[in-house]
């Protein structure tokens, strides 16, 4: 009898922000271990704000996956179960191509291996796993940072903005100041991740709070959601700060572009504005482990990981992820 597993697909193509209806669990045959590669049973896989976008086939180009047939796209960590080039079974490795799937079929240079040692393997998910990567490209390859600098970052409680705060710490910055919505996510900004303050857009006058605290000014800026925050960001920028532009997550489901950035306000502050795509910085992912592992193990790069337990829970979990509705890295444990 040929061995199955569980797999996460499309119900059929998405023409709006998907809600957890549209997915399906079903029962598939597992994949062999081809040539050249390994099979890999999943432990953990990523769910990641930008597949709700790669799912209408409108990220990077990339096509959205066949309804009924293709899992549905994410990165994971696991175990090697069989192997047919040289890396030996019971390996962890970190693969980009996993999936919502139990096995996952990869190349042998279509993972990394991992070497977990006292931290768990669902962190090279979340501070060394991609989001690690894009805060520590940003801060550390385009911005810069520096000791001294006043760090601004919206969306501060997710997994991105949360990584890039504590590396901006770690790499001299004076203040860092996050913005995050609700009481109970500032509160994860201020007191896991060690920012000096947090600002809650939704409390009453919370630009006036923001004004306050940024009286002196920013020196960088890390944008991950919003046309709107970035402009208001550059307000409140130093004449030659650095913009990072990450995402814009308010915008990744609506069928309109994004409203314009003034540019007198970027000539005026003598500002650099850079627009960060991680997969530029694949190639640096041993530099940025270098310098983040040893962090993560003093506890020092931390993020806080919004784990549901099997493919079942999939679908509510992405839902909330699309809504905002997390708390820190939501996974996936199978």
């Amino acid at each position: 009898m040929t061995p199955t597993m569980q797999q996460g697909v499309l119900g059929a193509p998405l023409e709006q922000s998907p809600r957890a209806g549209d997915f399906a669990i079903v029962e598939t045959a597992r994949p062999a271990c081809p040539e050249g590669g390994v099979l890999v049973q999943l432990s953990h896989v990523s769910m990641d704000p930008y597949v709700g976008a790669r799912l209408r086939g409108r990220h990077m180009g990339e096509a959205a996956p066949e309804p009924m047939r293709d899992a549905i796209p994410g990165h994971g960590v696991g175990v090697v179960a069989e192997s047919r080039c040289a890396i030996a079974e019971g390996t962890h490795v970190h693969l980009m191509g996993a999936g919502w799937r139990q096995y996952a079929p990869a190349l042998e240079g279509e993972v990394r291996v991992i070497k977990p040692g006292a931290l768990p393997p669902s962190v090279f998910l979340s501070a060394l796993g991609m989001p690690g990567l894009t805060a520590w490209a940003g801060m550390t390859q385009l911005a810069r940072v520096g000791a001294g600098d006043v760090v601004l970052v919206d969306a501060a409680a997710g997994a991105v903005g949360g990584a890039v705060g504590q590396i901006a710490r770690a790499r001299g910055a004076a203040r860092v100041i996050g913005i995050a919505g609700g009481a109970d996510k500032c509160a994860l900004v201020r007191d896991t991740y060690g920012f000096d303050a947090c600002i809650d857009y939704r409390a009453d006058s919370w630009r006036e709070a923001l004004a306050a605290e940024l009286a002196g000014g920013i020196s960088v800026h890390f944008e991950n959601v919003s046309s709107e925050l970035l402009t208001l960001a550059l307000t409140h920028m130093k004449p030659y700060g650095r913009a990072v532009l990450c995402g814009l997550a308010a915008h990744y489901q609506s069928d309109a572009p994004a409203p314009g950035i003034p540019f007198g306000l970027i000539i005026g502050k003598r500002a650099s504005l850079h627009g960060l795509v991680v997969y530029d910085f694949y190639d640096r992912w041993d530099a940025f482990l270098a310098e983040c592992q040893p962090l993560a193990q003093a506890g020092r790069l931390v993020i806080a990981e919004d784990v549901a337990d099997g493919l079942a829970a999939a679908p509510e979990t992405f839902e909330r992820l699309m809504a905002g509705r997390n708390r820190g890295k939501a996974l996936i444990a199978l």
